[in-house]
């Protein structure tokens, strides 16, 4: 992070919405996902600055990133952090940036929470290899596409609004032989699954979507006809790069817990804080957080830089 001023800016938007998030959970205790993520949506702590204070002259994608650490420090769930986190950086940005200015239509109404987006491009025994994917979106003679697959271990599938999918427009193994599209999930012939079981993460639903022959206009593709593989390529730069934000604000509420019991937890007539034992560990979270803190930042300062996710 850059010392000075842009520090404190920083930490008045992690404030800032730390305090949003604490309004928002206390109204949704023990409501559904999508109920919480509404309510935090809903708040606008998704890119909004401290009042009275710098934090406006932040960068969009360092501000975005203070504010889901702001979150997680809050106390919120940290499956519902990531999937913040999974939302901002591995869907919105990359995508606004190939949009331009027709993004925000495209995408809908994400800035209130009545839009979730989920990102759809896994299948059961693709592994990491997209150009084994056997989904497919057929060219039909109107100049839309015929969608028909299945997409498995999605966050937020069974949820979601809209799908960002990735579909096979042309049989051979090639680069150019995937193509996105924006899929409303309100479409005939889409299923969404129930959620998995899963052991982390619980917080944020994770399934599969079916298409059984879904019409898609022209209108639905992102890009060019066979862009598929570049836009993946630079969703995933962007995440990589940005998505372990989610775990920066329970990292810190963990270690400012942890510091608190140390300073007022007595042991053997003394504080546990004052046993070397006890202080190293405290010491190597403190530490963990700092290294964690200053590569996610210093990524999100290039980026708000100009410079191009895939070169980080």
């Amino acid at each position: 992070m850059t010392p000075g001023s842009t520090r404190k800016d920083i930490e008045d938007t992690v404030a800032h919405a730390a305090g949003l998030a604490e309004s928002a959970l206390a109204d949704a205790e023990g409501a559904d996902f999508r109920t919480r993520w509404k309510g935090l949506v809903a708040r606008g702590v998704w890119d909004a600055p401290a009042p009275d204070s710098g934090a406006g002259r932040l960068g969009p994608v360092t501000r975005a990133v203070a504010t889901v650490e702001g979150i997680g420090k809050a106390g919120t769930a940290a499956g519902l952090c990531y999937a913040m986190a999974s939302q901002r950086f591995g869907i919105q940005f990359p995508l606004l940036s190939v949009l331009g200015e027709d993004g925000p239509r495209r995408l809908g109404d994400t800035a209130s929470g009545d839009v979730l987006l989920c990102h759809a491009l896994t299948e059961e025994g693709g592994g990491s290899d997209p150009l084994s994917m056997s989904t497919r979106a057929e060219l039909q003679e109107d100049g839309g596409y015929l969608l028909t697959g299945t997409k498995s271990f999605v966050t937020a599938a069974p949820v979601a609004d809209v799908a960002l999918v990735f579909a096979r427009t042309a049989a051979e193994r090639s680069p150019f032989a995937l193509s996105a599209f924006l899929v409303d999930l309100r479409s005939p012939g889409v299923e969404q699954s129930a959620p998995f079981p899963k052991t982390a993460l619980t917080e944020v639903p994770m399934g599969s979507i079916t298409f059984h022959g879904v019409r898609l206009g022209p209108d639905r593709m992102v890009g060019e006809e066979g862009a598929g593989l570049g836009l993946l390529t630079l969703t995933t730069a962007w995440e990589r790069a940005l998505l372990l934000s989610y775990a920066l604000g329970p990292m810190r509420r963990v270690l400012d817990r942890t510091v608190e019991w140390s300073a007022t937890r007595q042991h053997f007539g003394r504080r546990m804080g004052a046993s070397h034992i006890v202080a190293a560990r405290v010491a190597d979270m403190a530490l963990a957080l700092y290294r964690s803190r200053e590569l996610v930042y210093r990524m999100a300062a290039r980026l708000d830089a100009g410079e191009r996710p895939r070169q980080l």
